[in-house]
């Protein structure tokens, strides 16, 4: 495997745009399944508490994306991996922040260790 090349800061800074940018979490995948939207597999911004309210009734602006809808066929991935893909996308909200700070920290240490006179 190939070693990518490093992560600019410049890099760094537009991932972090891309997540201040998308609607705020936290996401949760949610199962529906109704006459409208068969085996629909959502990313939302509330929780599925198997009891929610079904098309037309539930509030569509909380859904973020698709990854199944069957039934009329308008998302369905071909290696039917839409549960592994819908837990991606919600965690990928609160997940992707996190390694942006840690790349921060850690390169902020390193700057310190660099600026400190050496002992000799």
């Amino acid at each position: 495997m190939d070693t990518p090349d490093p992560l600019t800061d410049e890099e760094l800074s537009e991932i972090e745009e891309l997540a201040l940018a998308a609607t705020p979490g936290p996401w949760h995948v949610r199962q529906l399944d109704d006459d409208f939207a068969m085996s629909l597999v959502a990313i939302s911004t509330v929780p599925d508490t198997g009891a929610d309210k079904r098309w037309p009734d539930f509030d569509h602006r909380k859904m973020v994306a698709a990854t199944l809808v069957q039934q009329p066929r308008y998302v369905d991935v071909a290696d039917e991996r839409w549960d592994e893909n819908a837990n991606f996308i919600a965690n990928a909200r609160q997940d992707v922040p996190r390694p942006i700070a840690e790349i921060r920290r850690l390169r902020r240490l390193l700057e310190a260790k660099d600026q400190k006179p050496k002992e000799g």
